[in-house]
């Protein structure tokens, strides 16, 4: 059983984007770890494992155009399965 089960990966797009405010952001406000941050002051790769991925589609939504949105389950990866 993983702790973080959930890989969510994710691109925002945007203006004035700053990978340290969010990543901070993400830090104190979502649960999760393995997070990346990278980029630069128009597009943020976002590379997270948590159980709320939800929370991480709405912030970086509020941040700028999110796309190349995937969330894969990593606990039916572990299975064989799909995830």
């Amino acid at each position: 059983m993983l702790e973080f089960k959930f890989d969510t990966q994710l691109l925002i797009a945007g203006h004035d984007l700053n990978e340290d405010d969010i990543s901070d952001y993400i830090t104190a406000n979502i649960k999760g770890d393995c997070l990346l941050a990278v980029g630069d002051d128009e597009l943020i790769k976002i590379h997270f494992h948590t159980n709320t991925p939800w929370k991480v589609l709405e912030y970086c939504a509020s941040l700028g155009e999110i796309h190349d949105i995937v969330v894969e389950n990593m606990e039916r990866q572990t299975q064989g399965l799909k995830g």
